[in-house]
């Protein structure tokens, strides 16, 4: 008998639907309070997940979501960047 192998599940904070890690975006606060999106799932931090749709990331923005996810003000230009770069890596 062969056991499956358990697909880790993760919230998106936007749309709070439970979907495989594989299929967000994982975004990263490391210890020196810096943020990035983490294409690996693996950096060391504190993460927060996105689905890969554009309505969530509007929406995350929009209602300030990471605040409430990383429990500090976040300046709005984290969020700008966070914006811009998903806007990059959807074209691509």
């Amino acid at each position: 008998m062969s056991k499956e192998k358990k697909i880790p599940l993760r919230m998106c904070i936007a749309c709070r639907e439970m979907k495989e890690k594989s299929t967000l975006i994982r975004i990263v606060r490391d210890v020196d309070n810096k943020f990035s999106i983490d294409k690996t799932g693996k950096k060391s931090g504190r993460g927060a997940y996105l689905c890969d749709n554009i309505e969530c990331m509007k929406k995350c923005v929009k209602n300030r979501l990471l605040n409430r996810n990383f429990k500090c003000e976040i300046p709005c230009e984290v969020y700008d960047k966070l914006a811009e770069e998903f806007a990059r890596d959807g074209q691509n």
